[in-house]
């Protein structure tokens, strides 16, 4: 008897002790707008996931239910935030005056919006809430982290590949005996930055400084390490990681940027490896696949269907974004029916293919690229015959590239025409890049 009983309790305390430790690919601590995506696109992302928060709550949002109006990327619905956008437009689209156009700011109630945050975390596989959940510490664990958390009085453990601090103080990430990343600011990027190329997350507002409209660059973005924890792999912040204070207007930025670090967490969980080996394109096309913008072109709309090529190539700086000034208003475009430049092509091209050399020597194009010379650097870069790339190309100009100028080698391609047919059959956006944005030999 007293052996059974002895037993039982044996058998009762080790089921107690393996519920209060939860094993799980990621874990993010922070019920931040940021968090929440993170948290939704690892999930997505197929890597089991765990959301421990104390409440959702919209960083530096006003107090009440005063209505918010949002004018940051009105025109570049990307991923989460687009998501989100069409939800609350949905919530109010039987109210009067409210303006439910293409490119209109977004207004809300708060506590709407937080709803509608929980409301998109509840419908995701492979995410489990930890409610009422707060922080009390962190160390690591063979290849995992152990995090201790404090639920309802009681203390209970999660072990993660990565752990994403969604804290606005960054205080897991501190903790951990990370030291953080200085802030970035794209303002300071020049056409010989390659940062660009990491990009994870944009906004249309043009940079602070930043007036000349006749330069390519710079644009709004966050590159892939702002993310990244100096001295503590496999942990990446979100909230301390944004630039400025904490705004209620910075959330489609949260959104996406969280969606980025999302991305990046799950690369990390998928591939069991560590945020030292990161490949930025893999997580780019992640991004990509799940409609997250990496470059802010606002007349490239994502029913376009040249929308990826032109993210991608725009992303290896083959073609360039430019600014468009207009009294208090920028854009940021691509310019899609615009000539290609020889002068904006031509480094990139020679940078990433060893013999763009001997076809820039050899065919000394004009100033206009033309559709001769692309066809003639594929055929050189691919070793298809010209003939035979010319034909196919004839017949599947309009029928299946969609193109809606007629098929002439002599003319100037448009921008549009060079992404679409660069990003298929040079494909640069698979040359590695590192964290710099560099091209790995």
């Amino acid at each position: 008897m007293i052996k059974r009983l002895l037993l039982f309790i044996l058998i009762t305390y080790s089921f107690i002790t393996d519920a209060q430790t939860i094993k799980t690919d990621v874990l993010v601590v922070g019920g931040s707008a940021s968090g929440v995506a993170a948290a939704v696109q690892c999930a997505r992302s197929k890597v089991k996931t765990v959301l421990a928060t104390d409440g959702f709550k919209m960083s530096g949002a006003t107090a009440g239910e005063q209505m918010v109006t949002l004018e940051m990327n009105s025109n570049i619905p990307s991923g989460i935030w687009g998501e989100f956008r069409k939800r609350v437009r949905e919530v109010y689209a039987g109210t009067a005056g409210y303006d439910t156009t293409q490119n209109a700011p977004l207004k809300f109630e708060q506590g709407m919006a937080t709803s509608v945050l929980k409301k998109i975390s509840d419908t995701v596989k492979n995410l489990t809430i930890q409610a009422d959940s707060k922080f009390t510490g962190i160390k690591k664990d063979g290849d995992r982290w152990e995090v201790t958390l404090m639920q309802n009085g009681n203390k209970f453990t999660v072990k993660a590949r990565v752990v994403i601090d969604a804290t606005d103080d960054g205080a897991v990430a501190t903790r951990a005996g990370g030291k953080f990343q200085e802030s970035f600011d794209s303002g300071k990027e020049t056409a010989d930055t390659k940062l660009y190329r990491t990009s994870i997350a944009t906004w249309e507002a043009m940079p602070n400084g930043y007036a000349n409209n006749d330069s390519a660059f710079p644009a709004s973005f966050l590159p892939l390490r702002a993310a990244l924890v100096k001295e503590a792999d496999n942990i990446l912040v979100t909230e301390k990681a944004l630039p400025g204070e904490n705004d209620i207007k910075l959330l489609p930025l949260q959104l996406q940027f969280g969606q980025g670090i999302g991305a990046t967490a799950a690369f990390c969980a998928f591939f069991k490896t560590t945020t030292q080996h990161l490949q930025t394109r893999i997580i780019q096309g992640e991004i990509l696949d799940f409609k997250g913008y990496l470059l802010p072109f606002m007349d490239i709309r994502q029913d376009n269907t040249a929308w990826r090529a032109i993210q991608q190539i725009g992303a290896t700086g083959l073609l360039r974004g430019r600014w468009q000034v207009q009294g208090e208003s920028a854009n940021f475009l691509f310019n899609p029916d615009a000539d290609v430049n020889t002068a904006e092509v031509a480094p990139v091209l020679k940078e990433t293919y060893t013999r763009a050399f001997l076809w820039f020597n050899k065919e000394k194009p004009g100033e206009k690229f033309t559709v001769g010379n692309t066809l003639s650097f594929i055929s050189e870069i691919t070793l298809t015959d010209p003939a035979v790339l010319n034909k196919s190309m004839q017949r599947a100009w309009k029928s299946q590239y969609k193109f809606k100028s007629e098929f002439d080698i002599n003319r100037p391609i448009s921008r549009l025409e060079f992404a679409v047919l660069a990003n298929k059959f040079l494909n640069p956006f698979a040359r590695i890049v590192d964290l710099d944005g560099k091209l790995v030999n």
